[in-house]
């Protein structure tokens, strides 16, 4: 009888355990984790995404914001998160490129993750306190060439603004007093003080500071130029070729998530991008959609791999420590 029963008690809960496999994707809410602060660029990205994807996935998608580490605590996570598509990371240059240069990191960046899409793009400028002398970026360089060292702000190690000004460093041989901050509103308000000369912010949440006189913008560190402030020159026009770093966004989930899952969310994000009231709110806040053949999850993959392939010999031949 004892026997029986345990037949019978085993035959439901395997029977349990069929139906939830059985059920459809999504059948519960989603987790976007966030490795950085409310009101930063990856948790703008993140929100704006889910409340456009809820409609199309027909479930809730919740923000969680995980910090530490340049975003490696919440990627520790999602990695070791269970394959079921329940768990997503909206990571960015720093956590994906930058941080796993330098940190030594419990996953692999590329191999414990499965890509979703590429996501939104802003852009990085090189800013200077608005008492500067030098009125473009050549006579910045030529300043600083001279008796003055350039002090840096440089928020986070490894960050796309760190590499930024080592990069620049690199091209132009001037010299640099790297000062490290723990957030970008601190270094602004030493900026603003007159204690920081320059720094690499993202430009989109400067661009007050820029329209109010309050901080020059010497040249945007892209390709072209940024459709949100259009009389900024690119680092090509300014004099300084080759310096290119784009402040990108991905969705990524773990290894393992099945192929059906990364199609559905795939085509959630697509069908977002898609969505003018979307492009409206990404245009809003100075971000750039990728193109569509980005929005793949091999899109992401090629991406994320030719930036790691071009910035981590950068990085290396910086030496570049975990704390400077």
């Amino acid at each position: 009888m004892r026997k029986l029963l345990f037949a019978i008690l085993a035959g439901v809960a395997y029977g349990c355990v069929l139906q939830a496999h059985a059920q459809p994707y999504p059948s519960r809410p989603i987790t976007f984790v966030v490795g950085f602060p409310p009101g930063g660029p990856a948790d703008t990205v993140a929100r704006i995404l889910a409340e456009r994807m809820q409609p199309s996935l027909g479930e809730s998608i919740i923000v969680e914001n995980l910090t530490g580490a340049a975003g490696t605590i919440a990627a520790t996570k999602v990695a070791r998160a269970a394959p079921d598509g329940y768990t997503l990371s909206i990571a960015h240059w720093t956590t994906s490129v930058g941080a796993p240069a330098i940190y030594k990191l419990p996953y692999d960046v590329i191999k414990d993750f499965e890509p979703v899409s590429l996501l939104s793009t802003s852009y990085l400028w090189i800013a200077g306190r608005g008492d500067l002398p030098a009125m473009n970026l050549q006579d910045l360089i030529a300043d600083f060439r001279g008796d003055h060292k350039a002090s840096v702000a440089i928020v986070g190690i490894g960050s796309a603004s760190h590499l930024c000004m080592i990069d620049l460093q690199n091209k132009t041989n001037i010299q640099m007093q790297l000062v490290p901050y723990r957030g970008g509103a601190s270094s602004l308000q030493d900026m603003l003080a007159g204690q920081i000369d320059v720094a690499c912010p993202e430009a989109s949440q400067t661009l007050a500071l820029y329209r109010g006189h309050q901080i020059k913008a010497f040249a945007v560190v892209s390709k072209e130029r940024w459709f949100a402030a259009p009389e900024v020159p690119t680092m090509d026009e300014a004099g300084v070729s080759g310096l290119d770093i784009s402040f990108w966004h991905g969705l990524w989930a773990p290894k393992g998530t099945p192929p059906d899952i990364i199609a559905k969310l795939n085509a959630a994000v697509v069908e977002a991008f898609a969505d003018p009231a979307v492009q409206q709110k990404f245009n809003a806040i100075g971000h750039v959609l990728p193109p569509r053949h980005a929005q793949t999850p091999d899109g992401l993959r090629a991406f994320h791999q030719a930036e790691i392939d071009k910035w981590w010999p950068i990085i290396k031949a910086a030496n570049v420590k975990p704390e400077l």
